[in-house]
Parts: structure tokens; C-alpha cells; sequence
């Protein structure tokens, strides 16, 4: 699993690589809506980008009109079956992308009151071969909530014995990493406010990584034809292809080993270049 990982560096510069990398950037946060750390926890909130697209919970415009409640709160739209955006637009409108702020453990929209720290844990991974079928919790985000989570690194422990030994990973090219990741927006019953959160995708790990762990992040590669069609809001059914995209990275990755501590002092944990 991916358990904590590096968020070092202010929106703005996020902002900025994404775009060298030629990714389109419409819309930005503030600075301090995301927690800026090298040891970045469940329950935090981290940078997502993703496709501006509805907030509802696997809401399909479509499906919505089928004589049931939602008719008498909605009139078909004359583009009856084209993908809506958030700004009411359809599929043949400039898709707008944003970076967004939002809490690490994916709580799904019918939730009906805030769920506990360890209820969370649960959903901060969601691990490839469970989206492969259409049943389960995921089944409506990976078909319209697909997002990006920005970090620089993540942390995995190497087990020797009773010992558990923390590494970093990055890119070895040392540009911020991309996991695929699902989002989803709640409200809860006592609330009036929306929450936004976020799961990352696991696989299993490839050959540079397999000593430390079995699993690791589904790690994108931005500009890529892959990281575009994860985001493509207009691709609202899970096919095959969006499947293959789950596999270990096959670029090049750095391990730093950090310090002989356990998980509960990983605050001394620092990113190898401070």
C-alpha cells in the first residue's frame, strides 16, 4: 500500500511543471488549501488534478431521466446522452482541468455521516484488480471520477525481521510524480458543506521496487496519451484500456533508505535533497 508520501512544494510550482509537461491548467487553489509536507498522512489534504466535470456521485446525465424522482427535478436536455461538464456544457466544449484540494481517504458520496480514522485508512488504496469487475464501492468513480494525485515521492518500509525500514521512492529525473487516483464529493447529513476526497491506485511493484514491497502507486506519465485518456472526462465507461493502464511504472526510479524509525516517529523523515 502507499501510506504517506511527499507534498513539499506550493501549488504555484505544481501549477507550473504540469504545464511544462504540457498539461492544461485552468484553475488553482490557494496555497494554503493544501498541506505542504514531506510527510504527508491519511486525513491530509493533498493536490488532485482532474477534469472539471460534476460533482455528483456517478451521476449520468442519461440515466437520470427515467421517469423516476429525478424527472420532476430535472428536464431532459436537448444534448439527451452527451457528456455534461461542470460548466453545463457538452462533450464538443474545450474541457476545462483544475488542480483541486482534497482529503487523502476516499469517503463515496452516499456516506452518511463522517466515517472514523480507521474507516478511512481503508480507502486510501484502491488496488488495481478490484476495479476489473463493475460491482463494488468503485464502480461509478472509476467510470466518471478519475483524477491525478501530484506528490513528489512516497515512502514504503522494507521489513527485515522485526525491524521496518523506511525508503523514499521518486522519479529519478526528479520531476513530480503522477499516481492515478479516484476522487468523489460527499455531504453529510448534519452538513451543508461539500468534501472532496481522493483514493491512489496500487499494483504490483516492478523489478526495482520488488525488495521493498509487493505493491506500489500506478504512476502516470504526464503529456502522455495514457494520462490523457485516464482524464478524459468524455470516457464514462471502463474499458479494457483504461485497465491496462493499471501495471508498475517502467520508468526509472530512485529508493533512498532513511532512517531506522519506526512509523510513528515518520515525521523525522525528510526528502533526500533537504
Amino acid at each position: 500500500m502507499c501510506g504517506r508520501y511527499a507534498l513539499g512544494v506550493r501549488l504555484a510550482f505544481i501549477r507550473h511543471q504540469l504545464q511544462r509537461q504540457g498539461q492544461q491548467v485552468d484553475e488553482v487553489p490557494d496555497d494554503d488549501d493544501v498541506r505542504e509536507t514531506y510527510n504527508f498522512a491519511p486525513g491530509y489534504y493533498g493536490a488532485v488534478y482532474r477534469a472539471d466535470t460534476p460533482d455528483q456521485g456517478g451521476y449520468n446525465p442519461a440515466e437520470a431521466y427515467d421517469g423516476g424522482h429525478h424527472a420532476a427535478e430535472h428536464k431532459m436536455p436537448e444534448d439527451e446522452g452527451k457528456t455534461q461538464l461542470a460548466s453545463g456544457g457538452v462533450e464538443d466544449e474545450r474541457v476545462k482541468y483544475k488542480l483541486q484540494s482534497m482529503k487523502w481517504g476516499l469517503v463515496p458520496f452516499w456516506t452518511k455521516r463522517s466515517p472514523n480514522y480507521g474507516s478511512l485508512m481503508k480507502t486510501i488504496n484502491c488496488r488495481d484488480d478490484s476495479l476489473a469487475e463493475n460491482k463494488g464501492m468503485w464502480t461509478s468513480m472509476k467510470k466518471r471520477k478519475r483524477c491525478v494525485v501530484v506528490c513528489q515521492g512516497f515512502y514504503e518500509w522494507l521489513k527485515k525481521g522485526k525491524e521496518k525500514i523506511p525508503h523514499f521512492i521518486r522519479r529519478k529525473d526528479g520531476d513530480l510524480m503522477c499516481f492515478a487516483g479516484l476522487w468523489d464529493c460527499v455531504k453529510y447529513d448534519d452538513s451543508d458543506e461539500k468534501l472532496y476526497t481522493f483514493t491512489i491506485i496500487t499494483t504490483s511493484s516492478n523489478a526495482y521496487l520488488s525488495f521493498i514491497h509487493d505493491r506500489m502507486p500506478v504512476i502516470l506519465e504526464p503529456g502522455s496519451p495514457e494520462m490523457a485518456a485516464w482524464l478524459d472526462p468524455h470516457r464514462t465507461t471502463w474499458t479494457k484500456e483504461l485497465q491496462s493502464m493499471l501495471k508498475p511504472y517502467q520508468g526509472e526510479l530512485e529508493a533512498y533508505q532513511r532512517c531506522r524509525e519506526s512509523g510513528k516517529q515518520l515525521s523525522r523523515l525528510y526528502y533526500p535533497d533537504q
